[in-house]
């Protein structure tokens, strides 16, 4: 998207919120977002561990999205996707640690320009690209008890008389997690996925506490915003991708990029809806736009889902496409995928790679400790070698029957009976991927696979 259209788009946001404001106030937005967390750890998702009662709370006074994913299971990739409506090969941070292109459109650019005053605390955009998003505000702690100084200070000192848009994000759960936890590892239940350790077992109590954490944020935020804010004010949380665990983070298994998604509206969302609609973070911006009162740019991949969350529709996509361009020297691993209702194909570009993360390569004391267990067990566990395997190699192909297999065990690439299925879904992402601009590109030297069927490691 080029400057000219940008400078368009604002012309057109600007006449649009002033009409806005003529006929009535435009509502506050609040934007709350964990870092790292998958659904499935949610009781609101059916997990089984902990308990959140703020985020059940929320999903109470509104509408709870089941099938809610991420553009790309990476921080800076994911939260760029969101901010600008737009896929990583066109928005320009494809690998993470990247960033959008100077003249692709923001979010708050356009916001800006409609009228809202825009706020970011914590972990919002990524890092250093912060600035670059041209927030009215910003502030880029993001511990808890940090923001919550610097969030509550802010909304009792505001004389802003513009409505809001406030961007809040914590950095619970990514690691480093906390060295306690009031969560039991003993009793506690484990992915399907994951291989059952003690120390497996302590770091996913540890990374759960910080879930707790986040929640109890969640209802602090609420209150804070309940008494600063308009009463129909839009309030939405997510996640920027699933949990930093083997098959989540940086992989395109729905543990790394199905995502929580709550959106709750007094008086204008059914308190305790549900909806199967399939949406994408890049749906959230044309979402905000529309919902306060702007005209939504052309041309993103984005669109909105205002007319499912004020119940005038139950669906909006029939296919959720994904990608993943590897994270810097740990995580040099390409991957593409198309999701329906019932099945995924996930296409790895580069099958003779081996799949690495921080999580292997860097064995973390306070985080991924529990690798050197895995490694250890598959020394002579040939279950343990089985999950080693398929962690550090995966086929060129997956194909998944969600219904079915929804932990994503089984690749059925290769069954005759899903043939025709597989080759329609790999069409269909091929197509994707070219309208897209999207080159594969490998951005830096990877590890190879040993051999196959093998999970050790090498350099070229």
């Amino acid at each position: 998207m080029n400057r000219i259209l940008s400078c368009l788009l604002i012309g057109i946001a600007l006449s649009t919120s002033s009409f806005a404001n003529e006929t009535q106030r435009q509502p506050d937005i609040v934007v709350y977002l964990a870092d790292d967390l998958s659904a499935a750890d949610l009781k609101l998702y059916g997990g089984t561990n902990i308990q959140t009662p703020s985020i059940d709370r929320l999903a109470a006074d509104g509408m709870t999205f089941d099938q809610a994913f991420v553009a790309s299971p990476s921080c800076a990739v994911s939260r760029a996707a969101l901010l600008t409506g737009l896929m990583p090969a066109r928005n320009g941070a494809e690998e993470n640690h990247s960033y959008p292109h100077a003249d692709v459109l923001r979010l708050t650019t356009v916001l800006n320009a409609m009228g809202y005053q825009t706020a970011a605390f914590g972990k919002v955009a990524h890092l250093r690209s912060a600035p670059d998003y041209k927030f009215d505000t910003f502030d880029l702690k993001q511990n808890i008890p940090e923001l919550r100084q610097t969030v509550t200070d802010f909304l009792e000192n505001r004389t802003d008389t513009r409505p809001l848009a406030l961007f809040v994000g914590v950095s619970d759960p990514h690691v480093p997690w906390p060295s306690e936890s009031s969560v039991d590892p003993e009793s506690m239940s484990m992915p399907p996925q994951l291989l059952d350790t003690p120390r497996t077992r302590v770091q996913r109590s540890r990374y759960l506490q910080e879930v707790k954490d986040l929640d109890a944020y969640l209802g602090e935020l609420r209150e804070l915003t309940d008494k600063h804010l308009s009463k129909d004010q839009l309030f939405v949380f997510s996640s920027d991708h699933g949990a930093q665990f083997p098959f989540g983070k940086w992989t395109l298994y729905d543990e790394g990029i199905r995502v929580p998604l709550i959106v709750a509206q007094q008086g204008s969302i059914e308190a305790g809806s549900r909806t199967d609609a399939m949406v994408s973070w890049v749906d959230i911006l044309p979402t905000l736009i529309d919902i306060g009162g702007g005209e939504v740019p052309e041309n993103l991949d984005g669109q909105s889902f205002a007319s499912v969350i004020y119940g005038d529709a139950d669906s909006l996509r029939d296919r959720i496409f994904t990608t993943h361009s590897g994270d810097v020297k740990m995580n040099v691993y390409l991957s593409r995928s198309v999701r329906t209702d019932r099945y995924k194909l996930i296409w790895n570009p580069h099958p003779e790679f081996a799949f690495t993360s921080y999580i292997d390569l860097l064995l973390r004391e306070t985080s991924g400790d529990y690798f050197k267990q895995w490694t250890e067990a598959a020394k002579t566990d040939p279950e343990a070698a089985k999950v080693l395997a398929r962690y550090y190699g995966r086929p060129e192909y997956e194909l998944f029957d969600l219904k079915e297999d929804p932990n994503e065990l089984n690749n059925l690439a290769d069954s005759p009976e899903l043939a025709s299925v597989r080759l329609q879904l790999d069409s269909e992402l091929k197509a994707w991927i070219t309208e897209q601009g999207d080159q594969l590109t490998v951005f830096h030297e990877p590890l190879m696979l040993d051999a196959p069927d093998t999970w050790v490691p090498r350099r070229k």
